[in-house]
């Protein structure tokens, strides 16, 4: 659970977020890089989550094979 004094809703979202399976990740990535990625995700109509998420699948199917 979320320290301090979770509203509610936080506490809610929490609860879906274990049960559904996601988990929140963080790199340390050059600032220049990370830029350049948001905005050509945003030049292509997509979220950055969804295009790692992509990236991420296509890398481990290359691995698996």
């Amino acid at each position: 659970m979320p320290g301090g004094n979770p509203t509610p809703q936080s506490i809610a979202t929490r609860k879906y977020e274990a049960k559904a399976g996601w988990i929140s990740k963080s790199y340390k990535l050059k600032k220049e890089v990370v830029e350049a990625f948001a905005k050509a995700c945003k030049n292509a109509g997509t979220s950055q989550a969804a295009q790692l998420t992509k990236m991420m699948n296509d890398f481990i199917n290359e691995q698996n094979k």
